[in-house]
């Protein structure tokens, strides 16, 4: 169903006459939400004693706002006021009021799916995420970081895409300063391809002509169409158009015919290679050693270091599963859903030859975005909730692509180290022959495995998000599809493609199996790789530094695995 929406141009502080033009138009429109671009508070340097206290009537709750408002950051830095409150509000500043963040993906309770990447590009930083997501900057890897959301029916960003008025007729106005225009940003709507794309132009409105995107190969008949529109400032002087009213539909497919007067996308031609960055190199040194591995079981014999005082565990910051680290491996996500992402492995333990039914290796990890090292002990218990039954939901997607590609071939099998003492927890997810499943022969890969490093014994459990456990704790999900399992094809057809409402036995057969991890062991952290590695006779494969692939063949990987993975990926929705 199609949703009315209203965009605001930059208000610089002028919110409580916008708020209230808004509401006019509300009252006869019906607006489902509304979107205000660049900077809706003014120029902290430029204040004053009124505004300060308009500011803390927003604040406080006194000011009406009539619906649904979403705002981001532009030129300024957000009010001391407004920053105190959102640390403390989860993103709300009153009733109706909406940070989207800097560098977010928002999905909407009508179904939009809202991509946003604020601030200007920061020169001084060359490689990583922006630290603080209060100040007025990005960094091309933030933008990078956003293209795992796959699509948008929305872009905003507070700076042009280069390149946007090439093979265009509309002239940008001659009386305004021209705007500035970011490579990265051009980079990012060509990845998401969205519906609209809003950004704002100082004093003067600028509206290209709709653009069409090549087909994808998945979707050859298909040719997305982008509209680029940016907005005046509110109230401004020239009295150019500052507010834009228009429908969309969230579930509407792409039109067959193109509009009058389309042209071909401005980035058809920008596609070009890019060298790994220091920060990116770091990066993958250091990634991999989250990915399930211990880094102290692959260096060779050390005489022992004296006694050190233990580092405190790694901020958001400096995690390497989190987005806010500025040296995220960002060409490896896939897929980015509401408390959950995707991402290809580094130094994959199955070869592209592996499994000949798939286009990749398809060593796959299941992130949950909150920084946790268990799911047990974050802290809210709706976030824990929702975190775990979506990390489920990409389980039972990817069951699903399994089942699309190989019919009854292939089952999966689903790996987790919970350790109080860990980072940042996660699950590695990784195909497997069904015939080993039937067989038993998993089964008794890990339980040998654990009896030859002289670990507890495995049992036949289910602990759920673990919060009913009192220690730490290695579990396995063995999985195979039933053997009345309806067979589909590689478009999906057939397949509920991750319904949250069903059991995990109605796609198939599954066993969960716990092993104890006391305080007293040291458990290896390989233990999942090291045993799947010896099940299929890829022993040479069992470090993943071994395996390390090129930037170039990761993200010929990941593309390969977004294809494949499209119809079964829920945030796509």
């Amino acid at each position: 169903m199609a949703c009315k929406i209203i965009t605001i141009g930059p208000v610089e502080g002028k919110f409580l006459a916008a708020f209230e033009k808004v509401s006019k138009l509300h009252s006869k429109n019906s607006f489902a939400l509304a979107i205000v671009l660049g900077d809706l508070f003014a120029d902290p340097a430029v204040g004053s004693p009124e505004y300060d206290e308009d500011v803390g009537s927003l604040v406080h709750g006194k000011v009406t706002i009539p619906l649904p408002t979403y705002f981001t950051i532009g030129k300024h830095a957000l009010p001391r006021l407004v920053v105190e409150k959102l640390e403390s509000s989860s993103d709300e500043i009153c009733p109706n009021l909406y940070f989207l963040g800097k560098r977010s993906t928002t999905k909407t309770s009508e179904g939009l799916r809202i991509v946003s990447i604020g601030g200007s590009l920061d020169a001084g930083v060359t490689a990583g995420l922006s630290k603080d997501k209060y100040l007025p900057f990005h960094t091309e890897d933030d933008a990078r970081a956003l293209r795992g959301a796959n699509t948008a029916d929305i872009l905003i960003s507070s700076h042009w895409p280069s390149d946007i008025q090439s093979g265009s007729k509309v002239r940008f106005p001659s009386f305004s300063e021209a705007p500035v225009v970011e490579q990265c940003i051009a980079d990012l709507s060509s990845a998401l391809r969205p519906r609209y794309h809003f950004s704002s132009s100082g004093d003067a409105f600028y509206e290209r002509e709709p653009y069409f995107h090549s087909p994808l190969e998945s979707d050859p008949d298909v040719r997305p169409i982008t509209r680029f529109i940016s907005l005046a400032a509110f109230d401004s002087l020239s009295k150019q158009k500052s507010l834009y009213a228009f429908s969309i539909d969230p579930n509407a497919s792409a039109p067959i015919t193109l509009p009058p007067g389309t042209t071909v996308s401005p980035f058809a031609s920008l596609a070009r290679k890019r060298q790994r960055s220091p920060g990116q190199l770091e990066s993958y040194s250091r990634f991999g050693s989250q990915n399930g591995d211990d880094r102290s079981s692959y260096r060779p014999n050390k005489r022992p270091r004296p006694h050190r005082q233990k580092a405190p565990p790694p901020g958001p910051q400096d995690c390497f599963f989190c987005l806010s680290n500025p040296n995220l491996s960002t060409h490896l996500i896939t897929s980015i859903a509401n408390d959950t992402y995707l991402t290809i492995a580094k130094g994959p333990l199955p070869t592209s030859t592996t499994y000949t039914s798939l286009p990749c290796p398809t060593h796959i990890l299941i992130i949950p975005l909150p920084h946790s090292p268990t799911l047990a002990i974050i802290p809210e218990p709706d976030v824990r909730s929702s975190t775990y039954k979506e990390m489920h939901r990409y389980r039972r997607a990817l069951h699903s692509l399994l089942i699309s590609k190989s019919g009854q071939a292939l089952g999966a099998v689903t790996w987790e180290v919970s350790r109080k003492a860990g980072i940042h927890t996660h699950w590695q997810f990784m195909p497997v022959a069904t015939e080993l499943v039937k067989k038993g022969l998993v089964e008794a890969a890990f339980k040998v495995e654990a009896e030859n490093e002289k670990y507890p014994a495995f049992r036949n459990k289910e602990v759920g998000a673990g919060v009913g456990e009192n220690g730490d704790f290695f579990r396995v999900w063995i999985w195979m599809p039933g053997e009345d399992e309806k067979l589909v094809n590689a478009d999906g057809d057939g397949l509920d493609q991750g319904r949250e409402d069903e059991s995990f036995e109605e796609r198939g057969k599954q066993k969960s199996l716990m092993l104890p991890i006391n305080s007293e062991m040291r458990f290896d952290l390989q233990f999942g790789r090291k045993v799947m590695a010896k099940l299929l006779g890829l022993d040479k494969r069992m470090q993943w530094r071994d395996c390390a692939q090129t930037d170039e063949e990761e993200m010929k990987d990941a593309q390969a695995f977004k294809e494949v993975f499209r119809n079964f990926d829920f945030s796509l929705e």
